[in-house]
């Protein structure tokens, strides 16, 4: 019975090394790139609908829901000239204001690998979730930051590294 459960032990542990090999192997990360937690907090239940129709006819709505915990996150992100995050997604949706300089950000299911650049004062979402991988990337000379606002479901990593598609020649 010993023998077998150091069998089970020493099985799991080359199991959980060649994971952790071939992870590190295929994953890509960041160079150049640092994030920084400004504020964080935990919210409940989450049932919110907003409707805005103002005279002139235009309709304006807002939804957001959630099951359960949730984590909210305030990120300042910086990008030193020919920074990039690598390849990552998160669980939740980010909102993302450029503070300084530029960042292009690359989606990982564009087969044509087509940037999406924004600048100083320029805003985007990254929506996140399992079946979408991004990396953004300093493609300038100068630093360049941005605000990122998550929410996530609570306890989750807020950044999960991903494999490289292959759809970008980087």
């Amino acid at each position: 019975m010993r023998k077998k459960l150091m069998l089970l032990v020493f099985g799991a542990a080359v199991a959980a090394t060649a994971l952790y090999h071939v992870s590190n192997v295929w994953a890509t990360s960041g160079s150049g790139y640092s994030s920084t937690t400004l504020y964080s907090g935990r919210f409940g239940d989450i049932n919110v609908f907003n409707e805005f129709m103002p005279q002139t006819g235009k309709i304006w709505t807002s939804s957001q829901q959630t099951t359960g915990p949730s984590d909210l996150y305030v990120q300042q992100n910086t990008w030193q000239a020919g920074g990039t995050t690598g390849w990552h997604t998160h669980p939740g949706h980010s909102l993302i204001m450029v503070t300084e300089g530029t960042v292009t950000d690359y989606e990982g299911d564009d087969p044509t690998c087509t940037p999406h650049v924004y600048s100083q004062g320029m805003t985007f979402v990254d929506e996140g979730g399992r079946h979408h991988a991004h990396i953004i990337r300093n493609e300038t000379g100068s630093e360049a930051q941005t605000i990122a606002i998550q929410l996530i479901p609570a306890g989750a990593m807020r950044r999960i590294d991903v494999p490289n598609p292959g759809n970008c020649p980087f």
